[in-house]
């Protein structure tokens, strides 16, 4: 009988030089029996797994909008397959070029299996641990979004679900995994090449073989069955949307855009807005028909004949005689605001021309995606056209030329512009709202912004350049005395991630999380590398799904932007007042971008 802890001999064996701790022999053999059963099954890295934990746990930290445990899960999973990545590939090297083939360290063979069995229990005790902590920290989110909140116990799902998308994730890997050994083992017995080289073949094999399968034919299948299935959408109507008999409205039957080929959107924007008799009852003053002009893909064969269309239908309607002409540059589908499109009208008496033109089939994300140059080249184009005839009218009583765009066709409109300057040559004025951060115009002006201001509200040449930038509608420039014109202005919400999410996120910490949070962003979120890019990029998914005034969805802010811009003589903040009540009312029935 061997006390517990003592040195152990055997005269069959040699003394080993490491301590051996008494364990019953059932209770050794049943625990190698379970580990052996369970890594065979699972062929887990207990290395991997605590990173994945890891990763998971950075995964619930807040971002910019609240996240549903659906999002959630997608995000975690994600997150949990790429730190199950890198604790695997540091366990190897330190396996490999630390340790050198050398036990971990010198005690019994039950405690390392132990630790293996520990470490996937303790691993998901902490998730739920954390779990319970990220809930509050989306109540928070939603109370400073104005978003309900979640339960705690309805966002434990988010485990279930991040544990199925982690481990397909980490599935697909070692198929490829599996798939370089096979091909370094062939090349090996076949050519007699070291394994050191036929891995190295293998992985570049399989490599190229990934990225040609992924773009050269999941992205473009996928590109082409989403094309297909929203060119479908775009051949139907909306509920409640019927072909206009205004001669002032493209697709009427007056109108040289025939109803049928506008699109899905396209229809929608015509069929909309108040006649002069409305405006008139909303406002109290006398009002005009208003114009509204648009050209669809099908319109036409290809973007110059649509622009040649366009300028048709401006001359046609009477356009250039308005007081204000409107050049909106769309997003993906041709969707135009209805809240902005409508608030024109109603502060101009309905005195306006607002124009826009289709240039895809593809919702934002997706033309954001696959299709930013066509974005840009569609926005320049209809802003070329536009202005080319615009200049042939008399200067004395030609219209304003204005510029509005919002997300996407915010990209599309100052694709048009080389620089500032330029764009403020050639408009009367714009107003740009949630601007994608990849805008190229946007990115220059913010990178120049006076030293000390924040990026979430900059200040560019102490704001006597024309441009100015606002996060809310009561922050936005109301005094014209010291704002001089044309005016460019900016609108863009804290919490919005299509002004916030950028590729840079993946492993650089963006000045905006290092400055004081913006009015609607939570101060618990923190920059964490790689976590912090997917977080943004599933905040992404829900950028208009929060309540007016917060993420991508500005609400009646675009009033007062386009007030500010465009500085309708003799505007007071009754009116403004009356405009918004009125302005609720007629776009209560008109839904976000779809």
């Amino acid at each position: 009988m061997v006390d517990s802890g003592e040195l152990t001999t055997s005269d069959s064996q040699p003394q080993e030089h490491h301590l051996r701790l008494a364990v019953p022999a059932s209770l050794e053999k049943f625990d190698n029996r379970f580990t052996e059963w369970a890594w065979g099954l699972l062929k887990l890295d207990f290395t991997g797994i605590a990173f994945a934990a890891f990763f998971f746990c950075w995964s619930l930290t807040p971002s910019l909008l609240p996240r549903d445990w659906l999002f959630q899960g997608l995000i975690g999973g994600i997150n949990s397959a790429i730190g199950y990545g890198v604790g695997t590939a540091i366990g190897w090297a330190v396996e490999r070029y630390l340790l050198s083939g050398r036990r971990w360290w010198p005690l019994p063979e039950p405690v390392p299996s132990a630790i293996k069995v520990f470490v996937p229990v303790a691993s998901i005790v902490a998730a739920i641990i954390m779990l319970v902590y990220a809930a509050g920290w989306q109540r928070e989110i939603a109370a400073l979004t104005d978003a309900e909140g979640t339960t705690t116990s309805g966002y434990i799902r988010t485990l279930g679900l991040s544990l199925l998308v982690g481990g397909l994730l980490i599935s697909i890997w070692r198929v490829l995994h599996d798939l370089v050994k096979l091909i370094a083992r062939q090349l090996m017995r076949r050519f007699h090449w070291s394994r050191s080289v036929a891995n190295g073949v293998g992985v570049l094999v399989v490599t190229v073989l990934f990225f040609m399968l992924v773009d050269g034919v999941l992205v473009r299948g996928i590109y082409a069955a989403t094309n297909s299935i929203f060119s479908l959408q775009n051949s139907t109507t909306r509920d409640g949307v019927v072909e206009p008999q205004d001669p002032m409205k493209s697709g009427s039957p007056e109108s040289a855009a025939p109803w049928d080929t506008l699109g899905f959107e396209g229809r929608n924007f015509v069929s909309r807005g108040l006649d002069a008799q409305e405006l008139e009852a909303a406002t109290g003053k006398p009002a005009m028909d208003p114009i509204r002009v648009y050209a669809g893909l099908e319109s036409a064969e290809d973007p110059e004949e649509r622009m040649d269309l366009v300028i048709k239908e401006l001359e046609r309607t009477g356009a250039f005689q308005r007081k204000v002409l409107v050049v909106i540059p769309t997003t993906g589908t041709g969707w135009v605001n209805p809240t902005a499109a409508q608030a024109i009208e109603l502060v101009h008496g309905g005195d306006t021309a607002l124009v826009a033109s289709q240039y895809s089939y593809l919702p934002s994300w997706v033309s954001f995606l696959a299709d930013q140059e066509k974005a840009q080249a569609a926005g320049r184009l209809l802003i070329e056209r536009v202005h080319e005839r615009w200049l042939q009218e008399p200067e004395a009583t030609r219209p304003k030329f204005m510029v509005y765009g919002e997300s996407l066709g915010v990209m599309a409109g100052a694709g048009a512009f080389d620089t500032l300057q330029a764009a403020r040559d050639t408009a009367d004025g714009i107003l740009w709202v949630g601007p994608p951060n990849a805008t190229q115009l946007w990115r220059s002006i913010e990178k120049r912004r006076d030293p000390g201001t924040p990026e979430v509200a900059p200040v560019y040449a102490d704001g006597l350049a024309g441009v100015r930038f606002a996060d809310r509608s009561e922050d936005i420039p109301a005094d014209g005395m010291t704002w001089p014109q044309p005016r460019v202005l900016f609108v863009q919400h804290p919490s919005d991630p299509v002004v916030w999410w950028s590729p840079d996120l993946m492993f650089n910490r963006p000045e905006w999380l290092k400055e004081v949070p913006g009015f609607d962003r939570s101060p618990s979120m923190k920059w964490f590398p790689v976590v912090t890019f997917w977080q943004v990029s599933a905040d992404l998914g829900n950028a208009a799904g929060v309540p007016d005034g917060h993420g991508h969805n500005y609400g009646t802010s675009v009033l007062d932007a386009w007030i500010s811009v465009a500085q309708p003589e003799g505007w007071t903040a009754a009116e403004t007042e009356r405009v918004r009540s009125a302005l609720v009312v007629a776009v209560k029935s008109e839904g976000p971008e779809k």
